[in-house]
């Protein structure tokens, strides 16, 4: 079983699969939805000039939820006593409430009843996340967490990118006008990877007893969003940084369909910003695998700020040439960047969380990771006004602000003294 193995620090290369394969489905459906999926469905009952700010309102409610939601998740998570563990029944529920939800994306076509089901999906999928991310440190040694959340990078990098290519085959051919059956194909197959990947981990995954009598649920309820500095130091400094980087990246995925529509010029924009993000994911995958090990050797500080100073040098590229292999070699920096970052990044969350609440704090990461999406959206609000005052303008300020998120986001990295990661 999993957890007598990392007992004796003898993990397989199937076990680290085994605990973070959960990710590669939430990063497919959030990936799939918020590049490819949304933005070409509000296209079809939203006035054109106002797709920026449609999408950023509707995407910006949702991550605002998925804030709330993932630190209660994981505080109740850690104070359950369930006889079949603590994190995998929350990922039972929250993945069956997010099959019934997904179909809503196709159902309806109006703005207010996609927004209630984007919502809600939210709640059902940060229910099952929030604890599902406490497995590294339940079940990883810390000196074997910058592996172990370098093969979470890995296959959230591979599911994502992978499911992203083919939603935008199916859905660019939605966008041609080629019928309803391609929008309920890619709905399909975000579903069956969902249901496929939640299975695996409830069925393969064992986890340690919980030990005596769990703890009162609503005291821990209560001080779902309290960090304590003294058990934690650094963490507030992380959540910061964290919640930059991620507005860097979330602005760049969520708006790229339309940067390519209206800079570029592409003719099919659905299947362009799927090419930028192969491009993208080849070099995360290349790099986030051995990110994960080299933060394990030199520590977790110096990886994580070379990958966000590496993401700022992307994006001052970019913002000075938009010809299509600039977009693509910039791609390849982002790709880079983004890869190494996720993997250090999160190894460095582990490292800081204190124990006995991992599931709680880590939730809490998410304050930084659906906050800084969430008000990477808000962006939205100010591109659609300043591309009408001067075409192009909003495109320009969108990326000023994601170059200052990457550099003002690794220089806070710079602070943190990253805990020992050696075995003891």
């Amino acid at each position: 079983m999993l957890d007598c193995m990392v007992s004796g620090n003898r993990l397989r290369g199937i076990d680290y699969i085994k605990i973070t394969i959960f990710g590669l489905a939430l990063s497919a459906l959030w990936g799939s939805l918020h590049t490819i999926i949304l933005p070409l469905r509000l296209l079809d009952f939203v006035a054109e000039p106002q797709k920026n700010t449609y999408l950023g309102l509707l995407t910006f409610t949702g991550l605002v939820l998925a804030m709330i939601v993932q630190p209660i998740a994981g505080a109740i998570s850690d104070r359950s006593g369930f006889g079949w563990g603590r994190r995998r029944p929350y990922i039972l529920m929250g993945t069956a409430l997010a099959l019934l939800l997904i179909p809503g994306i196709g159902l309806f076509d109006s703005f207010f009843a996609i927004l209630i089901v984007y919502c809600l999906l939210q709640i059902s999928c940060n229910t099952a996340q929030g604890p599902f991310q406490a497995f590294i440190p339940d079940l990883v040694p810390k000196g074997k967490r910058g592996v172990a959340s370098g093969v979470k990078s890995l296959l959230e990098v591979l599911g994502g990118f992978a499911m992203v290519r083919l939603i935008a085959y199916f859905m660019g051919r939605y966008f041609a006008g080629e019928g309803s059956p391609w929008l309920w194909l890619s709905l399909a197959a975000l579903g069956i990877v969902l249901l496929v990947t939640m299975l695996a981990t409830v069925l393969t995954v064992k986890e340690r007893p919980a030990g005596g009598s769990p703890p009162p649920l609503m005291p821990a309820l209560s001080r779902s969003f309290k960090i304590d500095v003294k058990a934690s130091p650094g963490f507030v400094t992380f959540l910061v940084s964290r919640l930059l980087i991620f507005m860097a990246m979330a602005t760049l995925q969520t708006f790229a369909l339309y940067f390519l529509m209206d800079v570029a010029g592409v003719a099919n924009p659905a299947e362009v910003t799927a090419d930028l993000l192969i491009v993208v994911g080849i070099c995360m995958v290349a790099v986030v695998y051995p990110a994960g090990r080299l933060s394990d050797r030199i520590g977790r500080r110096p990886v994580v700020v070379s990958s966000g100073l590496l993401g700022a040098l992307g994006i001052l590229l970019l913002f000075f040439s938009h010809s299509y292999g600039t977009i693509m070699f910039c791609g390849a920096l982002l790709g880079i960047s983004s890869g190494a970052f996720m993997s250090s990044n999160w190894a460095l969350a582990t490292d800081l969380v204190p124990k006995g609440e991992e599931a709680r704090y880590l939730g809490l990461t998410n304050l930084a990771t659906a906050g800084g999406a969430a008000l990477a959206r808000l962006i939205g609000l100010a591109i659609d006004p300043l591309n009408i005052y001067r075409p192009g303008l909003g495109y320009q300020v969108m990326l000023g602000a994601c170059f200052i998120y990457f550099a003002v986001g690794s220089l806070l990295l710079m602070r943190i003294k990253s805990p020992s990661t050696k075995v003891g």
